[in-house]
């Protein structure tokens, strides 16, 4: 199940039916049960069969929706033989694990798919024993790619790459998009994305959305504005991805340490990185950890750039935090 987004891009678009070098064109899809929309210039106006063909290739290595990609099988056995994509997948997972405390964990798939979060919704009711139960199969410590094959301590370990893969799927295709000699992108997937150069010579304005119960619907109110090149962006929260059942509220972000769903006083983290899977993973790793907690990570973790929004535990109130270099990326229009 996708990682519900919550960035919209600002983008005032046309297209362009000419091929000249310095026009800019728009492509749009669908893919790992989310939508895609990208914006570049450059003389090939149309690159959606390649865009989409290189997106089946990252699904058939990590989408749990797909039966024979590489993550299904590993999550149905042992010593399964990886691929490229799934060892940078997991690499990066493990290197974030270890820097945010332990906040983000890619082994919480059990737990995923018994909230009914995951690609089984195999919601079922929860207790303790459960829970508990459930923790013994969570861990980074319990998985390790040796030969290129993913050995895990117990077969019933799963892996979900829910907030991780579509930032790395972002970072997939603006590989692509650079090979192909193009300076200028916006690419979005899921709310995920990464923008190069400029647009009509401004820097590209994104848009992050005010985190309420209600505001459905990217862009329709906004939190905030930013201007940015050259950089990935990655937003998280609970606010629209979460279900009420027996009069408790059950959200998506579940803490691997309680195995439980992790309602901090953030109610959104927007994280900026070079890359959008280090984006991706740390604004789920932020939104586990809390307001105070999730500025520790960002401090000690240089390249990492931070927009929070939270809920002051004394008045209720929305309040926000964001570093010194978001500062000076905040726009008025």
């Amino acid at each position: 199940m996708k990682k519900l987004s919550f960035l919209f891009i600002v983008l005032s678009i046309t297209i362009f039916s000419c091929k000249k070098s310095g026009e800019f064109y728009k492509i749009a899809g669908e893919t790992q049960g989310t939508t895609y929309h990208m914006v570049y210039e450059g003389e090939h106006p149309d690159l959606k069969k390649q865009v989409d063909s290189l997106l089946h290739v990252f699904d058939m290595s990590l989408s749990t929706y797909e039966p024979y990609s590489t993550i299904s099988k590993v999550n149905h056995g042992n010593n399964v033989e990886v691929d490229e994509l799934f060892i940078k997948m997991f690499n990066k997972a493990k290197e974030v694990t270890e820097h945010s405390g332990g906040a983000f964990d890619i082994t919480v798939g059990p737990l995923i798919n018994a909230y009914g979060f995951g690609y089984g919704k195999q919601e079922t009711e929860i207790d303790s024993a459960l829970i508990d139960s459930l923790l013994q199969f969570v861990g980074m410590d319990k998985v390790k790619i040796v030969d290129n094959k993913l050995i895990k301590e117990d077969d019933r370990i799963q892996i979900s790459g829910n907030a991780i893969s579509q930032g790395q799927a972002v970072d997939f295709i603006a590989d692509f998009f650079q090979k192909q000699g193009i300076k200028n992108y916006m690419i979005e997937i899921g709310g995920e994305l990464a923008v190069k150069g400029l647009k009509d010579g401004k820097k590209w304005r994104v848009g992050i959305d005010k985190p309420y119960e209600g505001n459905d619907i990217a862009g329709q109110d906004l939190q905030t504005i930013l201007a940015i090149t050259d950089k990935a962006v990655a937003t998280s929260g609970n606010y629209r991805k979460f279900y009420v059942k027996n009069g408790k509220k059950y959200s998506h972000s579940i803490d691997p340490h309680t195995g439980y769903p992790a309602f901090q006083n953030i109610l959104s983290a927007t994280i900026i990185a070079d890359d959008c899977m280090t984006a991706d993973a740390y604004a789920t790793a932020c939104m586990v950890s809390g307001l105070e907690k999730s500025k520790e990570i960002i401090r000690n973790n240089p390249g990492l750039d931070a927009y929070f929004v939270y809920s002051d535990e004394e008045t209720g109130e929305y309040r926000v935090w964001f570093t010194d270099a978001v500062k000076k990326m905040i726009v008025d229009n």
